[in-house]
Formats: C-alpha cells, sequence, structure tokens
C-alpha cells in the first residue's frame, strides 16, 4: 500500500492547493506563479504523461516531483537529483518571538534574500502556499523559512534560508522549529526533501529530529515538441 507522502504533490495539488493548481485529467501543476512543480496522478503510467504534455505545452520545462518512473521517450531529461524525504516526527517544536508572520507585502524582501541564500525555487505567490515566518534585523530580513507541499495530515517546510552574512546564529534551527510549531497547531506533522548530496543539512534536520523516511527523485524535463 502506498503512503500520502509517496505522492505528496498530487495529494496537495487535489486537496489544500486545489485552488492553485491547473489540472489536466491525470496530471496536475501548480500555477507557475506559485511554484514550478508538477506531477501525475498515481499508477497513471503514459496517460498521465500524455495528459502533462497537454496541460504544460510542447518543449517546455516543468520540474516533476513525486511520481513513479522516469518520463517515457520523447521526454528530455534537463537534470535529475536523488533526494531525500525526512519527516520530523521527533522534531522539537517551539514558537520564537523573533519570527514574524510574512505576508504579501514582505514578498519583494522575500525575493530579495531568495537571490543571496539560493533556497531553492521561490515565486511571487510562493508565499500563498502556506504560513512564512522571518527574522529582522536593522529592518532587513535576514532569514526566512515557510510551507510547500501539503497533503492531508502534513505539510512540508521549505525555503529555509538565512543571508550569508547572519549565518552560523542559529537562526535556520529556530524557523524550522517555529514553522514546525505552527504546522502541530493544525493537527498536522512537518516532513521536507533535500538533495541527498546536501550532507551538511541533512546532519542538522537529523540532529533537529527528523528521519530518513523514503529516497525520492526531482527532475527537470521539457515536454516532447
Amino acid at each position: 500500500m502506498t503512503h500520502v507522502l509517496d505522492h505528496a504533490p498530487w495529494a496537495a495539488l487535489t486537496g489544500a492547493h486545489a485552488h492553485l493548481a491547473e489540472r489536466h485529467g491525470a496530471a496536475a501543476r501548480y500555477h507557475p506563479d506559485v511554484a514550478p512543480f508538477a506531477t501525475l496522478s498515481p499508477g497513471s503510467g503514459a496517460r498521465g504523461w500524455a495528459d502533462l504534455a497537454e496541460l504544460v505545452g510542447p518543449g517546455v520545462e516543468v520540474a516533476v516531483a513525486g511520481v513513479d518512473a522516469a518520463p517515457p521517450d520523447g521526454w528530455t531529461v534537463v537534470w535529475s537529483i536523488d533526494g531525500v524525504q525526512m519527516v520530523g516526527t521527533a522534531l522539537a517544536s517551539a514558537h520564537d518571538r523573533d519570527a514574524v508572520r510574512l505576508t504579501a507585502a514582505d514578498v519583494p524582501d522575500m525575493l530579495d534574500l531568495v537571490a543571496r541564500a539560493e533556497p531553492g525555487p521561490f515565486r511571487e505567490r510562493t508565499i500563498e502556499l502556506g504560513g512564512y515566518l522571518g527574522v529582522h534585523r536593522d529592518g532587513a530580513l535576514i532569514a526566512m523559512a515557510g510551507e510547500r507541499v501539503r497533503p492531508p495530515g502534513w505539510s512540508e517546510i521549505s525555503a529555509v534560508c538565512t543571508d550569508p552574512g547572519h549565518r552560523g546564529q542559529g537562526h535556520a534551527t529556530r524557523l524550522i522549529r517555529a514553522v514546525a510549531a505552527g504546522i502541530r497547531d493544525r493537527g498536522e506533522v512537518p516532513f521536507l526533501h533535500a538533495a541527498a548530496s546536501n550532507t551538511s543539512a541533512i546532519r542538522l534536520y537529523e540532529a533537529l529530529g527528523f528521519a530518513l523516511r523514503r529516497k525520492t527523485r526531482f527532475y527537470l524535463l521539457r515536454t516532447p515538441a
């Protein structure tokens, strides 16, 4: 039997994030202003890939996650990354007075921080995926973390980043715990993804109480022309 986290993007796009989704048959993706990710209905096979090609359009690059197998002939793998999925069942969560709720008015500062810290994909409407918290110093946003994919009963912690000039001060740890506290207040469990090669981040997550659940793979693909 499969677990909801085996196909977390599909569960989110057809559930809590359905209002942010574009869907065609057995394929779904986030609106491009929200996130670059697309996925397929579990077990849909060739039909799902055909529906995704029609949804995205010919010759277009799209990030794909939560799929059962590599893409079929005709699709171009631009790159693929081995990843890990970790669950925070033993994570000690804690609200933090320094971590303030970020709003749409903060998006320009969030995008500026993302450009400096490079935590991964972040778009103008990514903040709509869930709650984001930030730490400010002298009026500047220096660290943040928030929520991304939200399958039933779970919420993914993402966009954890700190300005290079303020690293080594524990901001990431505090923000992860603070975001997790908000997730647990809703009765959900935090989880996250990381590149398998990012061993320093994985060590941090393990020290905080995250445990490896499964290995996965992320793709950037180009649809058939």
